[in-house]
């Protein structure tokens, strides 16, 4: 008899404890946290920020994000991407996790910087899974910028999705006090679904 997969089920309230335990104040280190930059790393500094809704439009409190990202070169901080002509960050590797659970107004906070395009004729973006309560098995997607507009529509991934859904894959800059802001909402279902790809 081989080993087989187990079936799915539904995403339990563990998070906090097995994944997220800093921000669930549990005395458990975590291997990646909400702010993936220091002062040290390279490119521009951004704050990633928004909510994740549900089909009924009612924010969730307890999604949790992870988020993958190229460094302000367009490198990956992984084995695979070994393109020499782009140089890599010490001071940044690239994947964060943080949930919507811990800000009183269930907003997930990334602290990191905008990425730099992966490949030629690609638009910067940074990639998401997003795990909740109730989801079987957890979604992807991806956010890009709106002021990449022309790299945006040469992008082959993002021209692929329908004009009108183009939109629930922007964030929208801001300028803050604090500094430059993309806010980027999630909605799993419903009129402003967020678009998700397959893997």
């Amino acid at each position: 008899m081989s080993p087989r997969q187990t079936p799915s089920q539904t995403i339990g309230p563990f998070f906090h404890y097995g994944l997220n335990p800093v921000e669930a104040n549990y005395p458990h280190s975590q291997i990646a946290g909400h702010c993936l930059a220091s002062d040290q790393t390279l490119g521009e500094h951004i704050r990633l920020t928004g909510r994740v809704f549900d089909g009924n439009g009612a924010v969730v409190e307890d999604a949790l994000l992870e988020i993958w990202q190229a460094n302000a070169a367009g490198r990956y901080a992984h084995p695979n991407d070994a393109r020499s002509n782009r140089a890599l960050d010490p001071h940044f590797h690239g994947f964060g996790r943080c949930g919507t659970g811990a800000n009183e107004q269930a907003r997930f906070t990334f602290c990191t910087i905008k990425p730099g395009p992966a490949q030629p004729g690609h638009a910067p973006f940074i990639s998401v899974t997003v795990f909740m309560r109730g989801l079987l098995n957890h979604v992807y997607t991806r956010i890009y910028f709106d002021d990449e507009a022309a790299a945006n529509a040469a992008d082959p991934v993002f021209s692929s999705v329908a004009p009108e859904r183009q939109v629930t894959l922007l964030a929208k800059r801001y300028h803050t006090p604090s500094g430059i802001e993309y806010r980027f909402d999630i909605h799993m279902q419903g009129d402003q679904e967020t678009v998700f790809f397959d893997l």
